[in-house]
């Protein structure tokens, strides 16, 4: 079985475990959701949803998040850890959209990438959800999911975005890659996947190579 065979039963078999999935973090407009992401940077998205339910009441507009007091900002998003950058990061990003994109989340790549403290994975999350383009987002369970399923030998971010483009279908690459977020909580965790129980075992090249080491 090739790669692109793989990829496509990958897809099939997610969808059938998390029909609805949709982003695990919570938000009413767009730019919220640029905020969430920025905060859920070594940070569980679970504490992300208990700060930013309260940020956002105290905060209801980007022009409030621009006119913030940078150590009382520094305080409110204390919680998600790495908070002097964070803060910082929130209150220039907000700046700039006002500014620069009229309050509007910009379309493209280079554009969300020249935002304060948004990378890629940060960009594809948006040119996903928020403008329902093709966009892989390389986190953690997507790298490690995608590297046992055989999908990539790689394991930088860029490099397996790369390659995952090549294999997975535009229409479903952003729902994929939340699916895979799941997935690695509920089955393929880091530690003691449970691949005894993976509707993916039959064609994973992880679970057949822990078969023949057994």
């Amino acid at each position: 079985m090739d790669k692109k065979e793989t990829a496509l039963l990958a897809v099939k078999e997610l969808e059938k475990l998390y029909p609805d999935i949709r982003c695990s973090l919570k938000y009413e407009h767009d730019y919220q959701l640029l905020i969430a992401v920025r905060l859920s940077a070594q940070c569980t998205d679970a504490r992300v949803n208990i700060v930013t339910e309260s940020l956002f009441k105290k905060y209801p507009d980007l022009q409030s998040f621009a006119d913030a007091d940078l150590s009382e900002l520094e305080q409110d998003v204390k919680p998600c850890g790495f908070y002097h950058t964070k803060a910082k990061n929130i209150k220039d990003m907000a700046k700039t959209l006002i500014e620069k994109y009229n309050g509007e989340l910009p379309h493209t790549m280079e554009e969300l990438t020249s935002l304060a403290g948004v990378g890629r994975k940060t960009a594809n999350l948006i040119m996903g959800d928020v403008w329902g383009k093709p966009a892989i987002v390389t986190d953690t369970h997507c790298i490690r999911i995608t590297g046992r399923l055989g999908l990539t030998e790689n394991t930088e971010p860029f490099k397996v975005e790369k390659d995952l483009l090549k294999l997975i279908p535009p229409e479903v690459s952003s729902r994929f890659c939340h699916q895979t977020v799941q997935f690695g909580r509920d089955i393929c965790t880091a530690r003691n996947p449970k691949c005894g129980q993976c509707p993916l075992n039959y064609f994973c090249r992880y679970f057949k190579f822990k078969n023949t080491e057994d």
